[in-house]
């Protein structure tokens, strides 16, 4: 995959700067995941946006670290 340099506003580079410390990315990283939250809340209006972001990081997670989904209503019975 290549890369293509962009002009970014500062002040968004210093906002993914400081998140993609506190999520352990790059700020490269960081800015393509918000990207990335953005283009699947347009294209799915109905969905909160920290459902797509939480989405999308379970889905890059390996799936040896994942666990089994129980539904509350199951781990009630």
């Amino acid at each position: 995959m290549g890369t293509v340099s962009v002009r970014i506003d500062e002040r968004l580079v210093s906002a993914a700067r400081a998140a993609a410390k506190a999520e352990f990315r790059t700020v490269q990283g960081q800015v393509e995941f918000w990207a990335k939250v953005g283009r699947a809340a347009l294209d799915n209006p109905d969905l909160p946006a920290s459902f797509i972001a939480e989405s999308l990081m379970s889905m890059a997670e390996p799936r040896e670290d994942s666990s089994v989904f129980v539904p509350r209503s199951a781990a009630k019975g």
